[in-house]
């Protein structure tokens, strides 16, 4: 069978990176660091008379995606002596542990699912095994079901995970799995062998860290000015971020229970507000998350302040030649919410400014930077350094946003009709909002500690008031414009100029 060019050969163990590393340092018994993705399916194919679900052909597809890709079938080990870890193969694989079946009493609501989710999400990953479940939920309204694929952030990112989600489905709704073996285990280097190995790259990265993949092969004046402007970048982002938040109701010890919430609307409704705005749809969704934040707080009797409430907006630095690379490769801004204003279009203009200056700056410039300072860090001192951020934790929750794909996929026939993103929590931080667009739509997950957010539906009904608050008010603006070549002189009274953006 041939080999992905994303994996490492079978016989080669493959270091984590910092920043996957750094998934591990950050867990905590209250604080597992997976992720997941809600899949909602119709039946089609898979639907067997008595209203249940086709598992033995559905156990074959899941196979087949594993098969295809190795990370699905190895775990962490820990290098001796020197700290970090490496994935190996599992020689004890077994696919009846990571895939779980259970049922909903029918006929199943999205809300009961979203319960089943939450419980889910509480209990961490077994580090001795490979990172991942998946559960198979049958008893859904109208004989839906669901996967349910819960994956270690050690592992992927937001982007890698819609790139795994497309091993196991198929744009083909005729396409059937292929009934491949899972391939034999390569044994586990010996421990003297990942010691070596892992002296080996120390070796070759002081230069790697100051100057990223490839700079080497530039001149000494080009290298110069690159390094500057990404240690400018680095700066910029680490005294921002190292600056703490203020504590909302919304922050405070997290527990080990947690909150599930999901909702979908029209991607189109929000790409054209975006387009009539002159802004970005992630300008749109965290102007949304803006305004329902602001009726949250007020709703609890919270004093609303300027720069009050800051989120945490991962952004993908994923180039163009690591498609289909597995792990992290991400950078965040950190962007102040004006729920204080009450204008929505105030708010939007208020981040629509931040946002583009973070762009006309390259903040995520400095993200080589700092994962190359990072791998040439010893562990203890990563570890050391990833605790300290999360004691004084520079944002009050999380709002991440991921690109997904635009035709519709499908599971033996099985057509997927939405999927809902699931984030984690980091300790001190009780709001993670996630989102995730497919195939015309764009579906909210809102990942919440039980006890300091008992008001999560709530939040979700906050949410799509915002919205068609937004909404509403760029209807206003379009019909009180000046027609072309009347009223007011150029530039006066716009919202702001346009910014460009991949969304």
């Amino acid at each position: 069978m041939t080999e992905r060019p994303q994996t490492p050969r079978r016989n080669e163990p493959e270091r984590l990176h910092a920043l996957d590393e750094s998934f591990l340092l950050w867990e905590a018994e209250n604080t597992p660091m997976h992720i997941a993705a809600v899949m909602v399916f119709e039946p089609g194919p898979l639907a067997t008379a008595d209203g249940g679900l086709d598992l033995t052909t559905l156990r074959k597809a899941i196979l087949a995606g594993v098969a295809r890709v190795p990370r699905y079938r190895q775990r962490v080990v820990e290098i001796p002596l020197l700290g970090g870890h490496v994935f190996v193969d599992d020689d004890r694989f077994d696919l009846d542990y990571h895939v779980r079946h259970v049922a909903l009493p029918r006929p199943g609501s999205l809300s009961q699912l979203a319960r089943l989710t939450a419980n889910v999400m509480e209990r961490p990953l077994d580090r001795r095994r490979p990172l991942w479940e998946m559960w198979v939920v049958e008893g859904l309204e109208g004989g839906r079901f669901a996967l349910l694929t819960k994956v270690h952030h050690s592992m992927v990112d937001g982007i890698a995970g819609v790139e795994l989600m497309l091993r196991i489905l198929s744009p083909d709704p005729d396409a059937r799995p292929a009934g491949e073996e899972i391939p034999p285990a390569a044994p586990a280097p010996p421990a003297a062998e990942l010691l070596l190995r892992e002296l080996a790259r120390r070796a070759r990265l002081p230069l790697e860290a100051a100057l990223g993949r490839g700079e080497a092969r530039r001149d000494v004046g080009e290298v110069g000015r690159e390094l500057a402007r990404r240690a400018a970048a680095l700066a910029r982002s680490l005294g921002r971020g190292l600056r703490p938040a203020r504590r909302s109701s919304l922050n405070g010890p997290i527990g080990p229970h947690r909150r599930y919430a999901c909702s979908g609307q029209d991607l189109e409704v929000v790409r054209r507000l975006a387009r009539e705005l002159g802004c970005t749809v992630n300008d749109v969704v965290l102007a949304t998350v803006a305004g329902a934040i602001r009726r949250t707080l007020r709703r609890r009797g919270e004093r609303l302040r300027e720069g009050g409430i800051r989120v945490l907006a991962p952004v993908s630095v994923r180039r163009a030649d690591e498609r289909g690379v597995l792990g992290n490769r991400v950078w965040v801004w950190i962007v102040d919410l004006p729920v204080e204003r009450a204008g929505p279009l105030a708010r939007l203009r208020a981040i629509r400014a931040q946002t583009a200056e973070f762009k006309r700056r390259g903040d995520a410039l400095g993200a080589d930077l700092l994962t190359g300072v990072a791998e040439w860090t010893s562990p203890t001192l990563l570890a050391l350094g990833a605790r300290a951020v999360m004691q004084l934790p520079a944002f009050n929750l999380i709002v991440t946003n991921v690109p997904g794909p635009q035709i519709p996929l499908y599971l033996c026939g099985a057509r997927m009709a939405a999927a809902y993103p699931v984030g984690p929590l980091f300790d001190e931080i009780g709001l993670c909002v996630a989102l995730l667009s497919y195939d015309g739509g764009l579906y909210w997950g809102l990942t919440a500690d039980y006890d300091l957010v008992p008001d999560l539906d709530a939040i979700v009904e906050d949410l799509r008031a915002a919205f068609d608050e937004l909404e509403r008010a760029a209807r206003r603006r379009s019909r009180s414009a000046p027609e072309p070549g009347r009223g007011r002189r150029s530039g006066a009274g716009r919202a702001g100029g346009a910014t460009t953006d991949r969304g």
